[in-house]
């Protein structure tokens, strides 16, 4: 049986599969193919890791971290998941700034993807690199760093796989930290859209849960850090959760982070879903818009008006925010940013009819998409939000120029 990714949506078709046991093993493969592509922990929802070649697993090179504590960074293999990083971190007395949702990704999955996290001054997790080693399409192993490589590194960190196989990356640690997670309900939709800013600062990361037809947003969620200001009583109407939630109200909260108020570290609170638990609510699809955060009232209305569209389709979406960067394939690039996440039944051929319909409301916004993702709008429509796309399409030329890491996503994404 074909090996699928995480949500069953996709099976990899791929004539062959490998796994190294060596980063010299792994430059002679790069070497002696003609097409190749890293499987890691099969969390994107379309074919950005197909290829008719050789597809690699990474999960027998070395698995090695490498504390630097006084210059406050760690080196990290690449195929390392977060929620294990985050446990070695923490054993030390360190964490890094911030986690996706699941902890269940690998850190240069979700590096290269642009996967980010929440909060109004939280970057994305690739902001927190430093440096990243990849092997390019020649064979050759490559170090560009943020200090050493101003011109280039930008470009190479949300890289979608098309310039090389990552096999580390180094990140910037802070000493560990405690958050308070809390969830609120029934939050007016008025209140979201007057009062956003006000709302997503009342904590370090903050998520609003709906299926944009209901006449409130359904919960809340707000992570405070130790030192956070109290919470109010109610949040501009909604109130504080009696029992822990889910974020789809029908399931339990079991393999849910956990909520009211109680203090824990870091990695146990920023991250909705616990590490030992599969966080899937079934067969699913995703799909990802980030805007203009400035913009976001009108978002909110646009999308609302779509709501009897979306809710048959829908089991959540989320609305969060994440802080500008200058990384220039991140969806953020340039632009303090929120998103509109959607998590859909696994129904492809009906989502994908509701998608043009979602996309077209939405390009007024100059949206990007999330690029791990499901999504329909053609490479000329991406790469009219991205300025930065040409210098990427060089960096592409330089670092595979017989494009060995090509494939039929990278040619339907990449404006040429």
């Amino acid at each position: 049986m074909a090996e699928t990714n995480w949500s069953g949506n996709y099976a990899y078709r791929a004539p062959k599969t490998v796994s190294p046991t060596s980063v010299g093993e792994l430059q002679e493969l790069v070497r002696d193919s003609d097409r190749v592509k890293v499987l890691a922990t099969r969390h994107s929802f379309n074919d950005m890791a197909e290829t008719s070649g050789t597809l690699v697993r990474l999960i027998e090179l070395p698995r090695e971290i490498d504390l630097d504590e006084e210059a406050r960074i760690v080196r990290v293999p690449g195929q390392l998941r977060y929620g294990d990083l985050a446990l070695a971190l923490e054993a030390r007395g360190w964490a890094v700034a911030n986690l996706a949702s699941l902890p269940h990704i690998s850190v240069a999955g979700a590096v290269q993807t642009g996967t980010h996290g929440s909060g109004n001054g939280n970057g994305s997790l690739a902001t927190a690199v430093t440096a990243i080693e990849f092997i390019d399409g020649l064979g050759e192993l490559r170090r560009l760093s943020r200090d050493d490589d101003p011109d280039v590194f930008p470009g190479a960190v949300v890289g979608l796989g098309a310039l090389g196989i990552v096999v580390t990356l180094t990140l910037a640690i802070e000493p560990s930290f405690t958050v308070r997670q809390n969830v609120f309900e029934n939050l007016p939709w008025e209140a979201l859209a007057e009062h956003f800013d006000e709302i997503t600062s009342l904590g370090y990361s903050v998520s609003s849960f709906t299926d944009w037809a209901s006449p409130t947003v359904e919960q809340l969620w707000v992570k405070r850090r130790s030192g956070d200001e109290d919470l109010p009583a109610d949040v501009f109407g909604a109130r504080p959760a009696t029992r822990e939630r889910h974020p789809l109200p029908e399931l339990s909260a079991e393999n849910c982070t956990p909520q009211l108020g109680v203090a824990g570290p870091w990695h146990e609170r920023l991250p909705h879903f616990r590490l030992e638990f599969t966080p899937s609510a079934g067969e699913e699809l995703q799909t990802e818009y980030f805007l203009p955060r400035e913009r976001v009232a009108e978002a909110i209305d646009v999308v609302r008006g779509l709501g009897s569209l979306i809710q048959p389709l829908l089991f959540v979406s989320e609305i969060r925010t994440i802080r500008a960067d200058d990384l220039w394939l991140s969806p953020e690039q340039g632009r303090d940013t929120v998103a509109f996440h959607f998590t859909w039944h696994r129904d492809e051929p009906a989502v994908l009819a509701v998608l043009p319909q979602l996309e077209a409301a939405l390009a007024s916004f100059g949206a990007r998409v999330h690029w791990g993702k499901v999504f329909t709008l053609p490479a000329t429509e991406i790469a009219s939000t991205y300025e930065r796309m040409p210098n990427f399409l060089a960096l592409r030329d330089r670092f595979d120029p017989h494009r060995v890491f090509e494939n039929e996503y990278l040619t339907r994404v990449l404006a040429s």
